[in-house]
């Protein structure tokens, strides 16, 4: 655990920050911390500077103005490779991940390149989500299973736990995906660069204090992106069959000789 860090991403999270790094610390207290704030008004980069002021492995970055989610964690990712993490976890600052299921998560990274929680795996729990959010996360799984061609139940969800030198492998410099689509397209990046991936259940819980990040933009561009990626896939896939197709030897036709 000793070298494992936790970036946890802010915005207008002044209220919820200090509960949830205060459980991460009691559930895993050797890991270390960094709170990613983007420039939020309602005061979270202070709250943030007292919890690194108490806490010796909480760290803070300030970013000037909200650049999205993906950014944050590219950001995060790039402080935490340079400063010698051997693991990278992603988690939200709402509460809605609890810290005490990191430890499974982190242990499977003895096995394994990526550890997804999921909720939509045996095991795995959603608590105080209205129905119209339920059927939106099941039915972009499911879309994103179709259109991808992959077997991850939950492709969406924002807890996760990498493994610093296979995140390596992957070509973050040209992530442009934000919000939740940001969590697909590292996914995608990550299958298609044959890392290990599995998915362990978790129970995640709606926010009790603020308001969602979630809105309409950011479910158009889930669906614009993996659309895309999914007809990409397709074409790639066309294209090798025609490939292979071509390099089968010729077959020669063999003479028919009649004996008399």
């Amino acid at each position: 655990m000793k070298n494992a860090l936790v970036i946890i991403p802010t915005y207008n999270e002044s209220e919820n920050i200090g509960p949830i790094v205060r459980r991460l610390l009691d559930a895993v207290p050797e890991a270390s911390v960094l709170i990613v704030d983007d420039g939020s008004p309602d005061g979270t980069g202070t709250v943030a500077n007292d919890l690194a002021a108490a806490h010796p492995g909480v760290n803070v970055m300030h970013r000037a103005s909200k650049q999205g989610l993906g950014a944050a964690y590219l950001a995060g990712f790039g402080w935490g490779i340079e400063h010698g993490f051997s693991r990278l976890v992603e988690m939200d600052a709402d509460g809605s991940h609890h810290p005490e299921d990191l430890p499974a998560m982190l242990a499977l990274l003895d096995d394994y390149d990526l550890v997804l929680g999921s909720r939509w795996v045996p095991g795995g729990r959603v608590e105080n989500w209205p129905l119209h959010r339920l059927a939106l996360s099941r039915g972009g799984n499911l879309y994103t299973r179709l259109a991808l061609g992959i077997r991850i139940k939950d492709a969406t969800g924002g807890f996760r736990a990498f493994r610093a030198d296979a995140l390596r492998t992957i070509d973050l410099t040209s992530v442009a995906s934000q919000g939740y689509c940001f969590q697909v397209d590292l996914l995608w990046r990550a299958l298609e660069s044959g890392l290990s991936v599995v998915e362990t259940p978790i129970t995640f819980t709606e926010r009790v204090i603020g308001e969602s990040k979630m809105n309409g933009s950011i479910v158009r561009e889930s669906l614009v992106r993996v659309s895309l990626w999914g007809i990409a896939r397709r074409v790639r896939e066309a294209r090798e069959v025609l490939v292979n197709h071509r390099r089968l030897p010729s077959v020669r036709a063999i003479p028919v000789i009649t004996v008399r």
